[in-house]
């Protein structure tokens, strides 16, 4: 008969080993259907990249994967987005640095009320659901463009801090995109084209801690264990030499930094 000790240290390394093993064998059920649609194939397979090669992308394929965002769906038609694109040249003549990750072309995508705001002046007494349907409509408008590109065979990432490309560092693409009231950079979609087979599936929170039938289950919360530790090992397995407490500490300074942004630039 095994100590209690001896019990637990054996549920924690089996526990790891199976967090560890999830990191690179995770796949959703319906991944495995043989007959699923191409689009769903898609959705399953996209992976963000973090490598991309020296190659260009046309313009043709830059106004598609443009065009695919500005017909997303969006609350009431309202279209509240804006783009802002960079070539390499572009992107290093603003920033003073290379496109992260190498990549070949850039879209700062913005929640933007200040091209409606005259035209519909009554929404200005509702300015808290005007910007959360603004960044709705910039959310779905941007992965619209990322799977855009994934059909097209070109490569993406969604940046939000990494470069200084996105909502954390809001006040500094306030300054350097000439970003008027009402405008909020959420992200940047990086594109390229990458030769490498892109890593396993990133962890998911399991199906039951997500899909809530009928009505809200707090008690999902406690199902979430697995999946931060999941987390925690895939990023000691990425980022050998960096500290995880760390690493938490300097987005919650970011975070913080971009909170006081926002409301100070938004006045709300």
């Amino acid at each position: 008969m095994i100590s209690t000790e001896k019990f637990y240290f054996y549920c924690g390394m089996f526990r790891t080993i199976k967090n560890l093993l999830a990191l690179f064998t995770g796949s959703p059920p319906a991944a495995s259907r043989t007959d699923l649609p191409e689009t769903l194939k898609l959705i399953f397979s996209r992976r963000s990249c973090r490598s991309f090669a020296s190659g260009d992308i046309s313009p043709e394929d830059i106004e598609a994967i443009l065009d695919a965002g500005r017909f997303a769906p969006s609350t009431v038609n309202l279209q509240t987005w804006s783009f802002i694109t960079f070539d390499r040249p572009q992107w290093q003549q603003t920033f003073e640095r290379p496109i992260p990750f190498k990549g070949a072309y850039a879209v700062v995508i913005c929640a933007d009320q200040n091209r409606l705001s005259e035209l519909f002046s009554d929404f200005a007494e509702t300015p808290a659901i005007n910007m959360s349907f603004a960044i709705f409509n910039a959310g779905i408008a941007a992965m619209n463009m990322n799977l855009a590109a994934e059909a097209l065979g070109i490569q993406s990432i969604m940046l939000s801090e990494t470069g200084r490309t996105g909502l954390l560092d809001t006040a500094f693409l306030v300054e350097k995109l000439g970003l008027p009231e009402g405008v909020l950079p959420l992200t940047t979609l990086v594109l390229g084209r990458s030769t490498l087979k892109l890593p396993g599936i990133p962890p998911r929170q399991p199906r039951a801690a997500v899909v809530m039938p009928q009505r809200y289950q707090p008690e999902c919360k406690d199902m979430l264990r697995d999946w931060f530790d999941q987390m925690f090992i895939g990023f000691k397995i990425g980022h050998p030499l960096s500290n995880f407490d760390k690493q938490l500490a300097f987005y919650r300074k970011k975070m913080l930094e971009a909170e006081q942004t926002v409301r100070r630039y938004f006045g709300r």
